[in-house]
């Protein structure tokens, strides 16, 4: 008997592969949200105070078409790892790309080089991404129980690189390497901010090499069609299933809405970043913190969080009706995002008819509400959707699912860098006051579609 409660608690532990792939994942958002927090200010700052000189509009056109297409590639990324090169070769290349797309961008002193940086993030990741969020799924049985929770700390993973980078390249590019007249910053050094971003990678790729073979065995090695047979897939000859198909139909349909989170989310990269930097009073005291410190908010509220909404969950799943459906939850967090930008509505009215004088600030305690309700609606929505995919997917269409949820953030991100281009053109007021109201009202729509979308996922 002894021996029997023995395994039944071992088998509640994690396997010490998704702490490879947790880590590997954390330095690779470490890497990716270093380079994020610094590259419009890259892109606009004057090239004599170490930028390139940009115009706000075309600098939010590169922005968004870059952070879209990092996230257009995982769907052929995941395409081809299940194919050609299964998921682990996919992940070192990815991984390669990235670092070498990141030392391009230390290299950057002309827009040929800057391209060409950003080529490579784009292809590296979308090599990357999908592929680690589908082995993570495959560490555990179909209908293991511990897999939404071991998505839940592969998010927080993702939280604690992303709370880290902006702190790390941040403070690299705005105090560290900047050169300082008095108290005025005269020159930043965001090449070496993108320079940590780059060694960030390289580790996380030397810990991956070193541990997989060991702590992950054959899961990822070999491509869906050539998977051996004392591996779990299935046989990717078999048609998908009427009932498949529906529950395909139901993520497309959820892809649809989470499109629109995203776009308001990832406002954050770019038209929230260029706010912050000329309308927020970032002064504590004689202290001036610097404008990448803020997209620290975000993943650290995610890291706190992350329990709290777990517990929620369990809370919730234990009373007479169940848990909240996936839907509700994706829904309740569009309309927390739409509650989150109506704060920055509070701040355009704060500063009155100012305009673009950037003499008149608003208080930074809008922003860091704003950023807390952004969070809550990723945590009702992210670690969701990762966990449905894994659920929902058929196994031959795994990783090419999961790209298409990514396909989300691909239209959101060329949306929000659209947005960021507008800001000279746009007032505050309607570019903020749009986003609250079309985020809420779609947020009500989806609750409306949820005893349908149900039906279509059982």
């Amino acid at each position: 008997m002894f021996n029997t409660l023995t395994k039944q608690k071992e088998t509640k532990k994690h396997p010490p592969g998704l702490y490879v792939i947790c880590f590997t994942e954390m330095m690779e958002r470490f890497s990716y949200y270093g380079m994020r927090g610094l590259l419009i200010l890259f892109l606009t700052t004057q090239l004599v105070k170490g930028g390139l000189g940009i115009d706000t509009k075309t600098a939010g056109l590169i922005y968004g078409l870059f952070a879209g297409f990092v996230y257009f590639t995982p769907i052929i990324g995941g395409w081809l790892a299940d194919k050609y090169l299964g998921h682990r070769k996919a992940i070192l290349l990815g991984g390669l790309l990235i670092m070498l797309g990141q030392f391009a961008l230390f290299a950057t002193y002309t827009k040929s080089m800057l391209y060409l940086g950003l080529l490579l993030l784009i292809l590296g990741n979308g090599f990357f991404k999908p592929n680690m969020s589908i082995i993570v799924g495959n560490l555990y049985d179909k209908n293991d129980g511990r897999k939404d929770a071991a998505y839940t700390i592969f998010y927080m993973f993702i939280n604690i690189g992303a709370f880290i980078a902006p702190l790390v390249c941040g403070t690299l590019a705005e105090q560290v390497f900047a050169q300082k007249q008095g108290i005025e910053i005269i020159s930043y050094g965001y090449r070496y901010g993108f320079l940590a971003a780059g060694i960030g990678m390289l580790i996380g790729q030397i810990g991956f090499m070193l541990l997989a073979n060991k702590y992950l065995g054959d899961i990822g090695k070999y491509p869906i069609t050539n998977t051996p047979k004392n591996n779990s897939a299935t046989n990717t000859d078999k048609p998908l299933t009427k009932q498949e198909k529906r529950r395909i139909k139901a993520i497309f349909i959820i892809v649809f809405f989470v499109t629109f989170f995203w776009a308001g989310f990832e406002q954050a990269g770019s038209s929230l970043t260029i706010y912050t930097n000329n309308f927020i009073n970032r002064n504590i005291g004689n202290f001036v913190v610097p404008v990448t410190w803020f997209q620290s908010l975000n993943p650290i509220f995610c890291v706190i969080l992350g329990p709290i909404m777990g517990a929620l969950w369990i809370h919730l799943s234990k009373r007479e009706k169940g848990d909240l459906s996936i839907p509700q939850k994706m829904s309740l967090g569009m309309i927390l995002l739409g509650l989150g930008f109506l704060l920055m509505v509070g701040a355009v009215l704060q500063r009155g008819s100012a305009g673009n004088d950037v003499t008149v600030k608003a208080n930074m305690l809008w922003l860091i509400g704003a950023y807390f309700l952004h969070t809550v609606g990723e945590m009702c929505l992210s670690p969701v959707g990762l966990s449905m995919i894994s659920k929902l997917s058929p196994p031959k269409l795994a990783s090419f699912l999961m790209g298409v949820w990514l396909l989300s953030s691909f239209f959101a991100n060329l949306t929000a860098g659209i947005v960021a281009s507008f800001m000279e053109t746009f007032t505050h007021m309607q570019i903020f006051g749009t986003i609250t109201i079309v985020s809420i009202g779609l947020g009500f729509i989806l609750l409306l579609l949820n005893k349908k979308l149900i039906s279509m996922m059982e």
